[in-house]
This record gives structure tokens, sequence and C-alpha cells, in this order.
């Protein structure tokens, strides 16, 4: 929200399955203050509305606003908020509709003011400004961010908002990390950096040295504007396909060092148990996963052809595959992917089904590049001895039932 808009609650934003079924024209409208929204304010219904070729509409705004008919909104709740992937097109997530997860609130940082201090086992420790960081030579790169705690599933009436949407993409712009260490000189002994936010929480993890030195990206821009506060402004890091958690948001000082850190973030939280009573740690990398967002939970259908929608990603490259079953699993058809379909970001998928009216199941499963196959919910379980927090990664199932209605298999509740 910009700091021209209105606050939503929670009654505002929650999608229910009524009000997105019909009743568009008729509902109550809350539009942002741009001179667009303005002179909405008092439109209650479309009846009202009149002919828009008869009356010369309002000038240019400052910011520009969405329909007032468009009801978009992420679900929130005291540390985080969810995408709204059942109702987006594209890929691209909208920067206002970029999920949230905070461990100590949005914290409000002047630009001016701002330093990213890297040192430890540096030749030359530096605090960069952020008109330093925007002098260095820039990169843009479409990529997905994901919360390793992406999943819900134990009830059969949850969206794909609700599902998995602490998962957004957009196109970040930044400075390359790696041309940083260049500047400071790291130590060829170094091994390991902590990366520290400047939020309540002084949220803090061990990165090895070596996803600085490949890929990640100190960002202040996002989808061609500044970074929103609550994606981390001015600054954060962005690591392509590692979870959420390690992109470090108001990122304010980079340590180097032989060795982890052991922080509060990598120990007590993000660690999940496995088989042998044994707790996995720095478990990095996001797996592939894909989700059906249409026909899903709260979508009604009709018999006869519907085009399945839906996207696919992975952590460790590009998804070369998604799969389509209609039979719940009995036999498996290839999904059409949506290009250019690039590294470590969300991929369009569709299929064309031909539904005769009888109740049945669909799903998707995603292979990425390095042939990793999206596994089944009993699977995981059985791989991991039970169902941790983090990293939870199944086939999502929907049940289409004859009277067109669609709604969630919530295996976790067996």
């Amino acid at each position: 929200m910009n700091n021209q808009g209105k606050i939503l609650d929670s009654n505002s934003i929650k999608i229910r399955r009524r009000t997105l079924l019909g009743g568009a024209a008729a509902a109550a409208i809350a539009v942002v203050q741009t001179t667009f929204g303005k002179a909405m304010q008092k439109v209650v219904t479309q009846q009202e509305l009149g002919d828009p070729t008869k009356k010369q509409g309002p000038p240019p705004g400052i910011i520009g606003t969405r329909s007032p008919f468009e009801k978009l909104g992420k679900l929130p709740s005291d540390t985080s908020s969810r995408t709204p992937l059942q109702d987006l097109f594209g890929t691209i997530t909208p920067s206002d509709l970029h999920y949230e997860r905070h461990h100590g609130g949005v914290p409000l940082i002047d630009p001016e003011k701002y330093e990213l201090l890297i040192h430890g086992m540096v030749r030359k420790p530096m605090i960069f400004r952020l008109k330093d960081l925007k002098r260095f030579p820039s990169m843009s790169r479409t990529m997905f961010l994901e919360c390793s705690g992406n999943y819900r599933g134990s009830k059969h009436t949850l969206s794909p908002q609700e599902i998995c949407g602490l998962t957004s993409q957009s196109e970040w712009t930044g400075v390359m990390l790696s041309t940083l260490f260049r500047e400071v000189g790291i130590d060829p002994k170094a091994t390991w950096f902590l990366a520290e936010g400047a939020d309540a929480a002084v949220m803090t993890r061990s990165i090895p040295i070596q996803k600085g030195w490949d890929d990640t990206m100190v960002a202040y821009a996002q989808n061609g504007e500044a970074i929103r506060p609550e994606q981390g402004y001015p600054a954060r890091l962005v690591l392509p396909g590692w979870e959420g958690n390690t992109c470090v948001k108001w990122i304010r000082r980079i340590e180097v060092s032989d060795k982890p850190f052991m922080t509060r973030e990598e120990t007590s939280k993000y660690t999940e148990p496995v088989k042998g009573g044994k707790i996995r740690q720095f478990s990095f990398v996001m797996d592939a996963r894909s989700i059906i967002t249409y026909p899903a939970y709260p979508a009604m259908v009709e018999k006869g052809w519907i085009e399945i929608r839906g996207i696919a990603w992975s952590g460790r490259g590009k998804v070369v595959k998604v799969e389509i079953s209609t039979n719940a699993g009995k036999t498996w058809q290839a999904a059409l992917l949506q290009t250019p379909v690039l590294d470590k970001a969300h991929t369009g998928f569709r299929f064309l089904w031909n539904w005769n009216g009888q109740t049945t199941e669909i799903m998707s499963r995603a292979i990425d590049e390095t042939g990793y196959i999206q596994p089944f919910y009993k699977d995981l379980l059985n791989a991991r001895g039970g169902k941790s927090g983090y990293h939870f990664n199944p086939i999502t199932k929907w049940v289409v039932q004859k009277n067109g209605d669609v709604y969630l298999n919530a295996e976790s509740k067996k």
C-alpha cells in the first residue's frame, strides 16, 4: 500500500466464495486516494456509473490505481501475508501483492542515512551508502522468492493463496554481491558470511560464501521501482532459489568468516526433524513445486472444455516439464509451458481438459532440470519420518465434484 492509500481490514481483503462467484457490481468498492480514486469514492454500484461515453472522466493522476471492481488482496496474519495466486495473470507478481514475512515488523529507513557495512575476513572493510551501490554496474533478473514454511493443507476449503501463497515473483535490480566482494577483497580462506538486517528482530543468517560469489544480489529495485518497505527498502539480499529467510531484508551488515555463525534463525528456527532423531540444518534450496491455480477452490466449473492453469518453480534451476493428471494420478500428460522458461523462476503452464461432468481429482507435478520430481504427500512423510514446518512441497490435489464445486483434497487431515 502506498502512503496515499486506505488500510483495508481483513474482512475487505478476504476473498470469499460467493463474493468471487458473482455480484461484483453490487458490492461496496474501496479505492485509493488518487485522482481517479477520489472521483470514484461515491460509486457503490455499476448501475450508478452511467454511460462512460457521455461524461468526461477524471484527468491523469500522480500514481495509477486498479479498477475499483478488481478485488485483489493478500491474506494477512501477524507475521505474514499471502499472494493471491489464483487471481493473477502471467508470472510477475504486482509489487503490492508480493507476499510478506516479517520477524520484527517493517522498519522505516531513511535512504539518505542508509549504510551497508562489509567487514570480517576482508582486505579492506568498507561502508556502502545507497548511492554508492547504485554507482556499480547493475543487474536485473526475474526470479521467485518463497518462504521455507510455504505450506498449508488441513482444510478442504483452502485456495491456492492459502495453501502456498508465500511465494511471489518479481524482476529484481541491484548490484551483484560478487562485485562488492571484489571491492573489499575477500580472504581466500573465507567460507561463510553473515547477513544482518536492520529490522527490530535484527534478522541474521549464515550463508556459504560461494553463494555470494555465484548469483546473490543486493537489490534496491523491484519491478522497475524502488523496493517497497515491506520488501526491504532501501536494499535487501536476493539469493535465487534459496529459502526466503536467507534473502535478508533491510540489509545493513555482512561479516565474512571461515565458519557459520549459528544464529537464532538457523538453530532454534528454520531447521527440521528427519528420520533417526536427526535435525536437518542449512537446507537452503527450495525444491521443485507446482500448483494448479484454476480450477481450484473457490472456483466452480461446467462440463466441457476447461483450461487447467498453474505455476511451477524450482530453486535448483529451470522447470523442464509439468505433468497433469485428471484421473487421480492414474495417468499423466505433459502440460504446455509458457516461454521463456527462466532459471529459478515461476513458469506458467496450461492444459486443455474436456471434463465429462463426473467427480474426479486433478493435480500437477513439476520436474526440474536436475531430474527432481515433485513428490506425493505420503512419499514426503515416508522420506522424512513425518511432517515438518519447512520445505514441504507435496503435489496438490483438487477434487472436482459433479456439481462443479472444486475443493482441496486435504491429505494432512488423514
